[in-house]
């Protein structure tokens, strides 16, 4: 996300806060964890009042939802960006693969961290509405998968959904994996190990 405050160069025109507070708790809680970031924190990096906070969310824990809105968001268009290139189902499976690989690849503060959806999860208490966020996006990903592969395999819907389940299992372990070595390498390998189970079917 852009780190500009402005709405278009050379207009002097600010960004709207509710837009500004949205990046800069973007970064912080991606950056810095959920709970490790305050307020006070995002305020000060959006360059708005505190009141200016409360005037575009209720609370600390509907920003958050609001951040989990906008990052499953953000995924899906670079999966839609993703889809105008992909030929045939096996392509499109791909692209799920390649949305995330994506995504690893912004230029994040401390670098890339894994799933910033999953990340906040593990921060947030059994029942959060947050969490529900987090696994409606994980379902969606599996349905498009499955989705993919029902085209893929033609009267064959059984083995399409334990595929798609195989493939979002392969997909969470690299995106873990390579949220901890920093980089996006291991979405590139399960992609090719994506590719070769889906040359197999």
């Amino acid at each position: 996300m852009s780190e500009r405050d402005v709405g278009t160069p050379g207009s002097g025109r600010r960004r709207p806060a509710r837009e500004r507070l949205l990046e800069a708790a973007a970064r912080r809680f991606y950056a810095d964890g959920v709970a490790a970031t305050g307020i006070d924190t995002i305020t000060a990096e959006a360059g708005v009042a505190k009141m200016s906070l409360y005037n575009n969310f209720s609370s600390k824990a509907d920003l958050v939802r609001a951040y989990l809105d906008a990052r499953h968001l953000e995924w899906l268009g670079l999966y839609r960006a993703r889809l105008e290139h992909a030929r045939g189902p096996r392509d499109r499976a791909l692209a799920v693969f390649d949305a995330y690989a994506d995504h690893a690849a912004f230029a994040y503060e401390h670098g890339f961290r894994g799933c910033g959806l999953l990340n906040a999860a593990a921060e947030l208490p059994a029942g959060d509405e947050g969490r529900a966020v987090v696994r409606a996006h994980k379902e969606e990903v599996e349905r498009l998968l499955a989705g993919h592969l029902e085209e893929l395999l033609p009267g064959r819907p059984d083995e399409a959904r334990a595929t798609a389940e195989h493939l979002a299992f392969l997909l969470e372990g690299a995106t873990a994996r390579a949220g901890l070595e920093g980089d996006g390498e291991r979405l590139q390998h399960a992609r090719s190990l994506a590719a070769a189970l889906l040359d197999r079917l």
